[in-house]
């Protein structure tokens, strides 16, 4: 990923982290808890973590412990992790037997916002993953990519190109995961919209190094069929128009100009749920 993700937090949520790693870090609130006692947190967007990270803060820990708590909320069988998975997990590597921590009480919505928002703003989640972390606060928390984006700090088209990943199919999307793919020749492989010729292709990309032109080549991203009412030849005008239309929807978009005046816009989806995506784009809603 390559936006800074820190500096464009939502007022409220940054409030939040400031005050876990500022005010409340004194010996008054830190506690000392058993690491049997404690849970990951369920709605931690991460997957997998890097095997060789782990070791080397394990080993840090090793040597000189845990210089920073943990925040953990109170459940019905022990704690439940809000921040700092990573040194649980570090820790539990070198066999500690308890971490410092701090409790704080929390509903299961600012836990599932805090866990998200947290590693989305910290940690370089794949694709697939920071795609998830997007839908889970859609689905659970109910809200829209331009709440979504405005908590980030991110554009609404950054957002939604994101959730589009979603529509691969599993084998692409796991490939995608382990970096054999790229997030440019992810979205390419999309158009090609059936989930066996996606899966065909990526693997012709793993094993042939196939560049997003060449994809494109392919016909990954074909063009409409010219009519005879539509021009041949699109101006400059047309031309630009349609470049900011895919940069705003994140799909192949087609402006067809004609020599009456008139014209049509279409636009491309790979599923019910990416045209959902576009129509909330739109501000069209069918409830």
């Amino acid at each position: 990923m390559t936006e800074k993700k820190r500096s464009g937090l939502g007022r409220g949520i940054d409030a939040i982290f400031s005050d876990f790693e500022t005010d409340e870090i004194n010996a008054e609130n830190v506690i000392e808890i058993n690491l049997n006692e404690i849970r990951p947190n369920p709605y931690q967007p991460r997957k997998d973590f890097d095997q060789a990270s782990l070791e080397e803060l394990a080993q840090s820990i090793k040597e000189n412990g845990v210089f920073q708590p943990i925040v953990v909320r109170k459940s019905v069988n022990g704690y439940q992790i809000v921040m700092g998975e990573r040194r649980f997990r570090a820790s539990k590597m070198v066999k500690r037997t308890t971490i410092p921590a701090i409790v704080r009480e929390l509903d299961e919505s600012q836990m599932m916002e805090i866990g998200v928002l947290e590693n989305l703003q910290r940690e370089d989640l794949n694709p697939i993953e920071e795609a998830q972390a997007y839908q889970t606060l859609i689905e659970k928390l109910h809200l829209t990519q331009e709440q979504i984006s405005e908590k980030l700090g991110k554009s609404r088209p950054y957002i939604a190109n994101y959730l589009r990943l979603l529509t691969l199919p599993a084998k692409t999307k796991r490939l995608l995961m382990e970096s054999k793919l790229t997030m440019a020749q992810a979205r390419t492989l999309l158009t090609f919209k059936d989930p066996a010729k996606i899966d065909q292709v990526a693997q012709m990309v793993v094993d042939q190094g196939l560049t997003v032109r060449q994809l494109e080549k392919m016909g990954a991203q074909p063009q409409p069929k010219p009519n005879k009412k539509t021009s041949s030849h699109k101006s400059p005008f047309i031309k630009a128009t349609e470049e900011q239309l895919i940069d705003k929807f994140g799909t192949s978009v087609h402006v067809m100009d004609t020599k009456n005046g008139k014209g049509k816009i279409q636009i491309d989806f790979s599923s019910t749920k990416d045209l959902n995506r576009i129509l909330e784009l739109l501000n069209i809603s069918l409830n």
